[in-house]
């Protein structure tokens, strides 16, 4: 008897409805001035809780690193990440995909500045650079360290600290584009959106630092979520995810105007070049 009555029970458990998360984390890699970041991605989880009737909370961090630690440990269930960032997050969560990404994300460019005392011009080669002192923006950016590195590499022959008098890091594009106009370093690499955002505020001296080389184009930002996202939220939550994401217009990120699907295959050339040259295994 006393068995029967503990089996009803748990079949009572079994039979009540499954309870979801109530609440969806997100966050974005902070590639740009920290407000500008936090303001696009607040409006970014509004809009998500109104499409999908789940609160959406935006979680801001200060690193790219921060980023992928955040969705590897399940304190957020989507990110905007960066190319390389979202090649770590999801090697790191295996199973996660990146679902969406800004049309211009899939032809994205670096561009090599330099301040005026340089004296380099611009070219369409890539400008001989050695000896000189030079800046990449955060050390897990695509735009601003994993591509340029790459492109430096295969053009010079050399690693950077064997191509530069002095190598730094930014915290992101916008610091790296400070530290060249103030001469602080005479070249660095930055994404060129926020370089063309710069230039719209009046933030670029043309008398100071300018665009010395643009870059071949490459797949760049993603919205990536975790594999377990309809475990958490219900079943087939993550393609009204994916709507919702490609649904967006002025609630993008970064000023994106038209978003696409994306698929982790699309990164492929990404996590090739950080296995390259050796910042992931």
């Amino acid at each position: 008897m006393v068995f029967f009555k503990k089996f009803n029970i748990l079949l009572f458990f079994m039979m009540l409805p499954k309870v979801f998360a109530a609440e969806l984390l997100m966050t974005a890699i902070p590639n740009d001035e920290q407000n500008i970041v936090d303001h696009h991605f607040s409006v970014v989880a509004d809009y998500l809780t109104e499409a999908l009737e789940v609160d959406v909370k935006y979680i801001p961090v200060n690193s790219y690193a921060e980023a992928v630690e955040l969705f590897k440990e399940d304190q957020v269930q989507l990110a905007w990440f960066g190319g390389l960032s979202g090649v770590q997050a999801r090697r790191a969560v295996p199973g996660s995909e990146a679902i969406a990404q800004g049309l211009e994300d899939q032809f994205f460019r670096s561009y090599f500045i330099a301040n005026a005392s340089a004296d380099i011009l611009p070219s369409k080669s890539f400008p001989n650079l050695n000896g000189y002192t030079f800046t990449f923006g955060s050390p897990d950016s695509t735009s601003g360290r994993l591509m340029p590195q790459f492109f430096i590499e295969r053009n010079l022959g050399k690693a950077p600290h064997d191509v530069f008098r002095r190598v730094g890091f930014t915290e992101n594009h916008l610091e790296t584009i400070q530290k060249v106009q103030s001469g602080l370093y005479q070249v660095g690499a930055v994404d060129y959106k926020v370089w063309e955002r710069a230039v719209s505020k009046g933030l670029v001296d043309f008398q100071k630092v300018s665009v010395i080389w643009e870059s071949p184009s490459f797949p760049d930002t993603q919205w990536t979520v975790r594999a377990d996202m309809d475990q958490q939220f219900g079943q087939g939550f993550k393609k009204k995810l994916q709507q919702a994401l490609l649904s967006m217009r002025s609630a993008g990120p970064e000023s994106r105007l038209l978003y696409v699907p994306v698929e982790n295959h699309d990164y492929k050339p990404i996590e090739d070049v950080a296995r390259a040259i050796g910042l992931i295994d």
